[in-house]
């Protein structure tokens, strides 16, 4: 992630935090299930989805605590 998106990312409410986490969760889902049935083009942007996820989830915890 490009040092900008976690710019944006932190200063984004707890709702629009979340909002984006259930959007990237669903996309994870779908791509990973898309990818058992046929191989994806790129089987990096499963890595990188996961990965921001747990960005989301860390700002989240960190905004909490």
């Amino acid at each position: 992630m490009k040092s900008k998106n976690w710019q944006e990312m932190k200063s984004m409410s707890d709702a629009e935090l979340n909002a984006k986490l259930n959007d990237m969760q669903d996309r994870i889902f779908k791509l990973k299930f898309r990818h058992t049935t046929t191989p994806v083009k790129n089987p990096l942007e499963i890595r990188g989805l996961r990965r921001d996820i747990a960005r989301v989830k860390t700002l989240l915890a960190q905004k909490k605590g």
